[in-house]
């Protein structure tokens, strides 16, 4: 399934919440002096500008980041990013979490990107080809599959995908246990919708059991705009970083 653009969405609550999370435990991996992988099976275009016609007409950047931003700590990394990106691209610039990762990676880190869409994979090439990234345009999953162990071992893999189709939800569990198996030291990190009827809650269950020392933690928000289904954000982290528990609980303030 190839529709799906996240341009309309950049900057949403549920971004807010995916960002600053991932800002955070990259920050965390690279203050200790070990290379480290980035792997992202579901990239889309890495950069966003919140003034085009898509963001403006939906709203949903003003309802995220727009009315969240003032409260972020003045050293969070997530703000760090989020001002690096507009320093190099103009005030309205977003980084999606490909240009976080590569604004929080070092000389020596690998950067793995997928992206299937070819509009999206263009724009992803163009804004993260200058910074080292390895890019390319094929299924996420089979990347992960390739790579995994990368090298370095030492590193984290974000799958964030559209769930506009059913096997986003029901391929996943059988996904995260092949790559653990194989990568039992990397950090595995799955963000979800939480939508009105439910339907990651199989797919939560079955990932559950899989990892029952893994990270889940969901904020709650009010609807963008009219009509729009998405209620929560939603992530599972296996393997999570030291300190991350206290972290979620401090960032859960914003949705207050």
């Amino acid at each position: 399934m190839l529709s799906y653009q996240h341009h309309y969405h950049a900057g949403n609550p549920a971004d807010v919440h995916k960002h600053a999370v991932l800002a955070w435990m990259l920050a965390y991996l690279a203050a200790k002096p070990k290379p480290l992988s980035y792997i992202e099976t579901h990239a889309g275009r890495g950069l966003y500008d919140l003034s085009d016609a898509a963001a403006t007409r939906t709203g949903e950047a003003a309802q995220g980041i727009g009315r969240m931003e003032s409260d972020l700590p003045a050293d969070h990394p997530y703000r760090r990013c989020l001002d690096a990106a507009r320093a190099a691209h103009g005030p309205a610039a977003y980084p999606g979490s490909p240009l976080i990762a590569a604004l929080s990676l070092r000389a020596g880190d690998a950067l793995h990107l997928a992206e299937m869409h070819p509009g999206e994979h263009e724009r992803l090439t163009a804004a993260l080809g200058p910074h080292g990234a390895r890019i390319r345009r094929e299924d996420g999953f089979a990347m992960a599959r390739a790579l995994c162990p990368p090298m370095p071992r030492r590193g984290l893999l974000l799958c964030d995908p559209s769930y506009e189709i059913k096997a986003d939800y029901t391929g996943i569990p059988a996904h995260f246990e092949r790559l653990a198996r194989v990568w039992n030291v990397g950090i595995l990190v799955l963000w979800y919708p939480i939508l009105a009827q439910a339907a990651h809650g199989a797919m939560l269950a079955a990932l559950t059991a899989a990892f029952p020392g893994a990270l889940r933690h969901e904020v709650r928000f009010a609807p963008v705009r009219e009509g729009h289904r998405m209620t929560g954000s939603g992530l599972f982290v296996v393997n999570p970083p030291y300190g991350l528990a206290e972290e979620t609980t401090r960032l859960a303030r914003l949705f207050g």
